[in-house]
């Protein structure tokens, strides 16, 4: 595919619900023992998966139009799949239902697409190992294929001080505590997204938060909402924050996106840039916080940023370095090494892919990304190698500068199925 340069950004943008909301309104609705109505669901490959998959596990799941209706079996009612459950590419899917499944008296047998296969999952492993979950797979338990033997006995509850903030390995783990005789405490080294606390609280769980630990009680019941509103993406957002801010003479408005603070880093480290970001009609629906995003045309300077920060917007990094390229000087992205074992090697891929547009802009070590601001940009030829978000940045680079053309448009559908859409009527 391609994208040809875009002037005079301008109106009003709707993009499509929180992958991430998605993902949890799908598997907590499951667990009650009433129907959930969900709106504004993301029916994108990877959210389908977890469908599926949930499926398999005997739950009642009607797609009708735009809404999904969820029919939940209780939190005991689940029934062994008759196959091996496909998580596509979906991490997500994997490491959530990895900690649903090991607390269950049946065998679960995982796999996923050929990226999904060589992702690591040793992290969400060995804690569900510590709570007495019995899990094989390849490479030392480790990569897909992975089946979870059926529990003897009850999880232990553990307290668990996570190496890496992530909010797919939380989750999994609370999802684990649940069925747990005791409760469990995680401990994150800083805040990851916290959708799963938010939503499962809602749902009548009792979590409690101090600092950085939380602390999840086992449960006998959930209590399902009748409806569950699913706010827009943020990180769908972020491609066309970024394009208005570094296009000429653009004035965009995004509604209804949830701005929960665990995923709103990305508008932090715009502003420090200089971007010229605003918030407007903020509300609350389900414990999540939205609001419509105002950005408009901004001259960017290049700043250094790292640590805590890094988990609220590990997934806007790659369209975070197309705001670095048309910045002015230096932009330094610190700990963020955790993106080498993401969909693709996203790190090398920036360096690689990058570099053909704005050539000697973008470097990188084990874990740091830099990016040289205000070089000439040219039009060419890029990889996306099948990630969705390395191909919408490349697509935002391109329109922002002199073009681009994508070996691969369809990788997108695992998060924002009619990105290309968008993007052509914006033009």
């Amino acid at each position: 595919m391609k994208i040809l340069p875009i002037e005079n950004l301008r109106g009003e943008i709707k993009i499509l619900g929180d992958k991430s909301i998605s993902h949890r309104s799908i598997i907590f609705s499951s667990l009650a023992n009433s129907t959930v109505e969900i709106e504004n669901f993301l029916h994108g490959a990877d959210c389908l998966s977890t469908i599926s998959c949930m499926k398999s596990f005997g739950v009642d799941i009607e797609i009708v139009g735009e809404k999904v209706f969820v029919t939940g079996n209780g939190l005991h009612g689940l029934r062994e799949p008759k196959n091996i459950l496909d998580a596509g590419n979906s991490g997500t899917t994997l490491r959530l239902l990895l900690g649903l499944a090991a607390p269950q008296k049946f065998l679960t047998t995982f796999t996923g697409d050929a990226s999904l296969i060589q992702r690591p999952m040793g992290r969400v492993i060995q804690p569900l190992t510590e709570m007495g979950a019995s899990i094989v797979g390849r490479n030392g338990n480790k990569n897909l294929p992975i089946t979870v033997i059926g529990a003897k006995k009850n999880l232990r509850g553990i307290t668990y001080e996570m190496p890496v903030a992530s909010a797919q390995v939380k989750s999994a783990i609370i999802l684990a505590g649940l069925y747990a005789e005791n409760p469990t405490t995680i401990i994150e080294p800083a805040p990851s997204r916290d959708h799963t606390e938010k939503m499962l609280a809602a749902f009548g769980v009792e979590i409690e938060k101090v600092g950085n630990a939380i602390k999840i009680y086992p449960a006998e019941k959930l209590f399902a909402p009748e409806k569950i509103v699913v706010p827009n993406d943020i990180s769908s957002a972020a491609y066309w924050i970024v394009l208005a801010a570094v296009t000429k003479n653009s004035v965009v408005t995004i509604k209804n996106v949830g701005v929960n603070e665990t995923r709103t880093g990305i508008l932090d480290v715009l502003k420090e840039m200089g971007a010229q970001v605003e918030l407007e009609n903020l509300r609350e629906s389900g414990g999540e916080l939205s609001a419509d995003i105002k950005i408009s045309s901004s001259k960017l300077r290049g700043i250094e940023f790292g640590g805590a920060i890094i988990p609220r917007l590990i997934d806007e990094v790659p369209i975070l370095a197309v705001a670095a390229a048309f910045a002015e000087g230096t932009t330094i992205i610190h700990d963020v090494g955790e993106l080498r074992v993401k969909e693709s090697d996203r790190l090398k891929a920036i360096v690689t892919e990058f570099n053909k547009i704005s050539r000697g802009s973008f470097e990188a070590t084990a874990t740091d990304l830099i990016i040289h601001g205000g070089k000439e940009k040219i039009f060419s030829a890029c990889k996306t190698y099948a990630d969705h978000r390395i191909a919408m940045a490349l697509a935002v680079f391109g329109a922002a500068a002199g073009g681009v053309e994508i070996d691969d448009s369809d990788c997108v559908k695992i998060s924002y199925p009619n990105f290309f859409e968008v993007l052509k009527w914006e033009k």
